[in-house]
């Protein structure tokens, strides 16, 4: 079946323009002088089994407005082999090979073609398997013996036009959907606090993804007003990103949730929580860092456990000190065998925590390989210790960004959360003003553990 008008005949044996073997460029489409400028080039792979049909393609090709770097191969073998080793624009495909026919030679070319158009070449009687193959997911077919060089020309750019937009699209749907799923896991990491006294205590919290925004990091926080009035709160962070760390984070969130209102507190809740990590985890090399806080009602001290999580800032007076009692490991670093416990701070008057994760102060600090590091963002934070809490934070999250620019922002999620109690009657300030020392709460602690382990 010939390419062409009526004027067109079937050429039975190579021409002179043709090459001798398959799996390079004709002549003719090299040394073409028809291409008009203002046309991308194209790359084009055809699977043609016949060479009379090959050469009209060339001549086509040669006659119209497209520049195009024409290569043959004559089977299906032949054309996934030459996919595998470079992609083309485009592929013009014969539905009639030795090895392949119709709807199932498409399936073998598109699943090796990736993001290259594919362009099928039917018979004049078969144009419905045409239409299927475009079904398919072809982005266009052409009927042998209809097929003119405007026409040719106009197919193989609309159909590489139309792959480009496919593929864009599909990664638009893609994107939107991950987004969409992220914000479900982002809501489950980053609840709103749970408190039955409304003003007891001032909470702000901030979320930002790292520069790989597609994948969403592990870190949680909550915070709970149990019966009694005591103030529980958590800040954690999974290792890793992807969705099933953030699918463990909003597990732990959860789980942690509900162990404070369950009463299970201090050292029986990380001890649950770790064993809701270790039955859930994907891999047994996840952990998670956590530190979390009880602010009995008369907000006098607080009572900090600290699980490989870094420290926190105290905010009071105009000053900004670092805080980091002693802690154990990380949940899911030694299963069942970590100790940890609870130490007791004393908070001035009017006194603020801040808690975060490392995110804040991992990123770089400029070209090189300084990071900010726990001193440097102790400095960045007395720099701006008069603001107030919601400025404050945001600050702190917006300098180290700022730092971080000549290495592309922050590369891990940052969850910040600060805290600033009030007395129960709403008035502002403690009644006591005392530093920032600490002592032991025995709780059920089993002796002290490790240092910072996250």
């Amino acid at each position: 079946m010939a390419f062409g008008g009526a004027d067109r005949t079937r050429v039975e044996r190579p021409a002179p323009g043709l090459p001798a073997q398959p799996g390079t460029a004709p002549a003719a489409a090299r040394e073409r002088t028809g291409a008009l400028p203002g046309f991308e080039r194209h790359s084009v792979l055809l699977v043609e089994d016949d060479p009379g049909d090959a050469l009209l393609v060339e001549e086509l090709f040669a006659d119209s407005a497209i520049e195009a770097d024409l290569v043959w191969v004559r089977s299906l073998a032949e054309a996934v082999r030459s996919l595998a080793e470079a992609a083309p624009d485009c592929v013009l495909l014969d539905l009639h090979l030795p090895d392949g026919q119709g709807l199932e030679a498409l399936s073998a070319v598109l699943e090796s073609a990736g993001r290259t158009a594919v362009v099928v070449l039917t018979g004049l009687a078969e144009e419905r398997t045409g239409l299927a193959a475009v079904a398919a997911g072809a982005q266009d077919y052409l009927v042998k013996g209809r097929v003119e060089p405007e026409l040719l020309s106009r197919a193989v750019r609309y159909a590489v036009q139309r792959k480009q937009a496919e593929l864009a699209a599909a990664a638009l749907q893609a994107s939107q959907l991950r987004a969409q799923e992220n914000a479900r896991l982002e809501r489950g990491l980053l609840p709103s606090p749970l408190l039955r006294s409304a003003g007891a205590v001032e909470v702000v919290a901030r979320y930002r993804p790292g520069r790989a925004q597609a994948l969403l990091g592990g870190d949680f926080y909550d915070v709970v007003e149990g019966e009694d009035g005591t103030v529980h709160v958590v800040i954690g962070d999974v290792s890793g990103h992807g969705p099933d760390e953030a699918a463990l984070g909003v597990g732990l969130r959860i789980a942690w949730r509900t162990l404070m209102i369950s009463g299970v507190t201090g050292v029986a809740a990380a001890r649950r929580l770790e064993q809701v990590l270790v039955a859930e985890r994907t891999a047994p090399e996840l952990f998670a860092t956590l530190t979390t806080l009880e602010l009995p009602p008369d907000r006098r001290r607080m009572r900090v456990l600290r699980a490989g999580h870094p420290g926190l800032l105290l905010r009071s007076g105009g000053a900004v000190d670092w805080v980091e009692v002693p802690g154990g490991p990380a949940l899911g670093i030694v299963p069942g065998r970590a100790r940890w416990r609870q130490e007791e701070v004393a908070l001035p008057a009017g006194a603020g925590v801040v808690l975060f994760t490392d995110g804040l102060f991992e990123g770089h600090t400029g070209a090189g390989p300084e990071r900010l590091g726990e001193a440097g963002l102790l400095e960045l934070a007395r720099r701006y210790a008069d603001v107030p809490a919601d400025p404050f934070v945001d600050t702190l999250i917006g300098k180290a960004e700022e730092l971080a620019a000549d290495r592309g922002g922050l590369a891990d999620d940052v969850a910040v959360i600060h805290l600033r109690w009030r007395r129960p009657g709403g008035a502002d300030g403690m009644d006591s003003a005392g530093g920032a020392g600490g002592t032991e709460h025995e709780d059920d602690a089993e002796g002290h553990g490790g240092g910072h382990g996250g």
